[in-house]
């Protein structure tokens, strides 16, 4: 008797047009993979597949909704869980990512396509697992410039869903928890926002941040709320700019940004969970 074949999981984030980030995405899938004896296909919603191939080995990226498209095309009765590289619930997973699935179902009737949560629930938060991840970043990231117990800054991307902005509350809350008696302070900011009022949510701003106290002198890590490098959270990215920018302005301030949290173990502990429940629905 043949045993049905596990559903195909298809790990995404939202897409870059740096190879890094892909590369990144793709060493996680073969982690992910190892871990869970599953197929994990590496996609990306938008962007990565204009990265040329010859910078990611030949391999070019692929996008989620036409490597969703040839999957049932070739099995239309096939399963999949769609497993998302996000910290939380941005339009992204709420309205672009099923709207999708919505057209995908229609097409293929028979098919069974599954999306799981992200990797941050507000709602349970005794689970710490995230913010120990950026814990030990920030510890790594201290230890590296020899700094004793310095500020911390948690900074995300920003976000016109201040549900996505909770998450970053949240995680901030969390980390201050994890780092009490190691840390001066603990703040959260985003690296930027959109224009309007109702857009306030995402405040402060990590320039700003950085031209306020306690920030604006000494020794402060500016904790990433990123997965992957890229144009914003790369050595040479936007965040790094508004850092020199900061020190420029401020004599008495050093910083140091942590690496991204795609590189720590713990995450793949967080994944596998998730893609397990996922399937368990």
């Amino acid at each position: 008797m043949n045993m049905p074949r596990p559903p195909v999981c298809f790990l995404f984030d939202n897409g870059s047009l740096r190879a890094e980030s892909t590369q990144s995405l793709r060493r996680v899938a073969a982690a992910l993979a190892g871990r869970t004896a599953r197929e994990v296909r590496a996609v990306s919603l938008l962007h990565s597949s204009r990265v040329p191939a010859e910078e990611l080995g030949g391999r070019p990226a692929l996008l989620m909704e036409p490597a969703l498209r040839e999957f049932l095309a070739a099995e239309p009765t096939g399963a999949a869980d769609l497993l998302p590289l996000f910290f939380g619930p941005g339009t992204a997973l709420t309205e672009y990512v099923p709207g999708r699935v919505a057209e995908l179902r229609r097409q293929y009737p028979a098919a069974r396509l599954r999306l799981a949560r992200a990797l941050v629930d507000p709602g349970t938060p005794d689970d710490r697992r995230v913010a120990r991840m950026l814990a030990d970043q920030v510890r790594a990231a201290a230890e590296g410039a020899g700094w004793r117990r310095p500020k911390v800054l948690v900074v995300d991307h920003g976000s016109p869903t201040r549900a996505v902005t909770a998450v970053r509350d949240h995680l901030g809350g969390q980390l201050r928890a994890e780092l009490a008696g190691e840390a001066e302070a603990v703040g959260v900011a985003s690296m930027e926002r959109r224009v309007g009022t109702e857009f306030d949510f995402n405040e402060p701003l990590l320039a700003a941040a950085l031209r306020l106290p306690p920030f604006d002198r000494g020794e402060v890590v500016v904790a990433l709320q990123f997965l992957s490098p890229g144009r914003h959270a790369g050595p040479d990215g936007d965040i790094a700019a508004i850092c020199l920018a900061a020190e420029a302005a401020s004599p008495g301030l050093r910083t140091r940004m942590t690496a991204p949290l795609a590189s720590h173990p713990l995450l793949i502990e967080v994944l596998a969970e998730r893609l397990a429940a996922a399937q368990d629905a």
